[in-house]
Parts: structure tokens; sequence; C-alpha cells
């Protein structure tokens, strides 16, 4: 910090000190706010829910307001980024920066020879052919299939309408990584502050500058 190496406790002064990690300054505008939160089943990912479902929001409590970084659909849980820092958030979620995300799939029994293949080279969908996914078999057994897979869209649902469309169904989907970003210590419905190196890897894989 200021040139000097910060020790733990350090207070920095978000109006006057410079604060960099790895070389790359750190953007600590006074009131930006970035929180990792697991997501829990039958929570939306949404700052508001018309029906009166409990949402993301509702999980994580700060005097500013936040909103979250894409989506999970209710049926999923997983890793969820909220913050009030509307430039990585758009950056995040712009269809260029390409961030992959790493999710824990459970199918219902087996897929048929040359799903894998299919989903590996994108498959088509109502809304158009997907973007390759990388697909890691991590479990079989003869009425399971686990699966580790990666992409970097946004689609609504996408992993679950994916296995769909080369004959299985999802039992359980996990998110685990957004980009570099994931903690396994983090149990459903918990949340914590991003660290500031964390916050400059996702300004890094969003392909913006940290200044």
């Amino acid at each position: 910090m200021n040139g000097r190496i910060a020790r733990l406790g350090t207070r920095v002064d978000c109006e006057t000190d410079e604060v960099r990690v790895d070389g790359n300054q750190l953007p600590i505008t006074q009131g930006l706010r970035y929180v990792l939160l697991n997501k829990p089943t039958g929570v939306v990912s949404t700052a508001s829910d018309p029906d009166g479902r409990p949402t993301v929001v509702d999980l994580v409590q700060y005097d500013e307001r936040l909103f979250p970084i894409g989506r999970l659909d209710i049926a999923s849980e997983g890793l969820l980024i909220l913050t009030n820092d509307g430039r990585l958030a758009n950056a995040l979620m712009h269809p260029a920066s390409e961030v992959e995300k790493t999710y824990i799939v459970e199918v219902a029994g087996r897929l048929e020879p040359g799903a894998l293949r299919s989903l590996r080279r994108g498959v088509r969908l109502d809304d158009g052919m997907t973007s390759p996914a990388k697909v890691a078999v991590l479990a079989e057994s003869p009425g399971r299939l686990l699966l580790e897979m990666k992409i970097h869209e946004g689609r609504n649902r996408q992993i679950r309408r994916m296995i769909e469309a080369v004959g299985g169904r999802v039992v359980e989907l996990s998110r685990v990584a957004i980009g570099p970003i994931q903690d396994r210590n983090l149990r459903p419905g918990r949340w914590r502050a991003l660290r500031p190196g964390e916050v400059v890897e996702l300004y890094r894989v969003a392909g913006e500058r940290v200044d």
C-alpha cells in the first residue's frame, strides 16, 4: 500500500491510498462491495421477486444495494457474485469476455454413446447452437453419471438444456467456480467478501484494466 507492504489489520483510506496486488492497482472506490455467495436451492438469483420467493439479496446483509452478476436457476446451487460495481458486472457478463464457469452435474441414468462428444462439440438448443463445453466424467454407475462441465456462455438453464438435448436429465447441479474464483469451504447459504486479489483476478479474466 502506497509503496509499502500491507499487514493484517492495515487500514485503507479509499479516497487517498493506492493499493496494488501483484502489481495491479485495485479499484478501491469508496462504497464498492464484492461478495461471493453459495446460493442454495429454492432461492432466486434476483434482487427482488414478485412472487415473494427468497432472493440472493435477502441472504447477503449489506448497507449498500448489491445485485447478482448473472444467475443460477432456482433448482440449482452454487457460487454467485454480488456487487455494486457496474463496470465489473458488465465486463463479466459481456459475451466477448468468455469467462469460464465450472459446474458439477449429476445426471440420472446413462447417456447414449456419443452424447459427451456432442456436448464437447456444442449442441443445438431452441435459441441456437451452444459453444463447445469442456466435459469430464467424475463418476459413473448404472443409475448415475457425475460430470464436470465448463462453459463460458450464460443462457437460461443452459447446462440443464444441453443435457436434455443429448437425452439426459439433470438431477443435481452446482456451480463450483466462476473463472478463477472458487471456495470449497463456503457452504450453501453462506457468503463472504471477496479478497482484493480475487477482485483483481475477476477484472483480469473479464479483459478489463484495473485502474
